[in-house]
């Protein structure tokens, strides 16, 4: 089979398509004629070795994808030939990746492709929807009538999450560098916008929460984000972090009373526990997906297989507006 080969840690430029052998099916797992993929920033660091958790070199990268069920393997329930799925699979530690005509899964990280979403949107979602419901769904437990603040509401997590909010009946508002992200954070839903280069936290609550801060913060981004969102969080209140890798004051999460949460999404991937959690997710997220609810938002260019190195490129320069998605085809 074709696969997309990364010889070794450096730059966009070293992947190479080669033909390699097709994944042996074996027992809870299912082969998958891989569709599509999409890009998110663990790729990039994996590819530039910035994280050690990626798979042994040379190997094949990314672990968003969707595609058809083309074998199943011994013990596995829930799935036959031919069925339509979707799942964050590989590409790390002991796992593959995706970027091949064929990927082998364990079956419970997977769920069936939602009905009304193409392959191409399907592969943008498994990792930043398991994600964003991780932080607002299982550790935050969003609810009806919160207040909640997302910060980079037109990045790949920030998007579905501002979204798992307004579908659990809260009232979303969320910040993002320029107009034109803030207007899709309001497409997508929220209704307050916020330009964080241009309002201090302290004007933001002023204007927006009579001072008072909000339920749940969900922080993207960290480092002083991270800061900002104990300042913004009211007392008592949530504050959800999925980059929390830096040093941080923790006053405010005292004085406050706060909740903090830190999630690490790849944990079930690296470390072979709680995978089956995956797959229920993306199973509930899929139902959201059918009633209209969840969808994403993908960049204006579909990129084949063999240019995953533009792909990667765009990413990493920051002037994308969606998801980035790589077709198979």
């Amino acid at each position: 089979m074709k696969a997309i080969i990364l010889p070794k840690h450096g730059s966009t430029e070293l992947f190479r398509t080669e033909e390699v052998p097709k994944p042996k099916i074996k027992s809870g797992h299912v082969l998958i004629q891989v569709a599509a993929s999409s890009v998110n920033p663990v790729d990039f660091k994996i590819r530039q070795g910035l994280i050690p958790i990626g798979p042994e070199l040379p190997g094949i990268l990314h672990g968003d994808m969707s595609g058809t069920v083309v074998e199943v393997g011994e013990g596995v329930e829930g799935f036959t030939e031919g069925d339509e799925v979707y799942g964050c699979i590989g590409g790390f530690k002991n796992l593959p990746g995706v970027l091949a005509d064929f990927a082998l899964a364990d079956a419970r990280l997977l769920a069936r492709k939602p009905k009304n979403l193409s392959m191409i949107e399907a592969a943008a979602l498994p990792l930043v929807t398991i994600t964003a419901w991780n932080a607002l769904v299982e550790r935050a437990k969003v609810s009806q009538g919160q207040r909640v603040l997302v910060h980079a509401a037109a990045g790949g997590v920030g998007h579905v999450a501002l979204q798992l909010a307004k579908a659990a009946g809260a009232e979303v508002h969320v910040t993002a560098s320029s107009e034109n992200k803030i207007s899709l954070g309001k497409k997508l839903g929220a209704e307050v916008g916020i330009n964080y280069r241009k309002e201090t936290v302290e004007e933001y609550l002023a204007a927006h929460t009579d001072g008072e801060g909000y339920d749940i913060v969900f922080d993207t981004v960290g480092t002083t984000r991270l800061d900002d969102s104990f300042q913004a969080a009211k007392i008592g209140g949530t504050v959800v972090s999925i980059a929390a890798r830096s040093t941080h004051d923790l006053s405010n999460v005292h004085i406050r009373g706060l909740t903090l949460h830190v999630v690490f999404m790849l944990l079930p991937l690296v470390r072979n526990i709680g995978r089956e959690n995956h797959g229920i997710i993306l199973r509930q997220a899929a139902q959201l997906i059918e009633a209209g609810k969840l969808r994403p938002h993908l960049h204006t260019e579909v990129f084949p297989f063999e240019r995953v190195g533009d792909a990667h490129a765009l990413l990493e320069s920051g002037e994308t507006l969606g998801k980035i998605v790589l077709s198979n085809s």
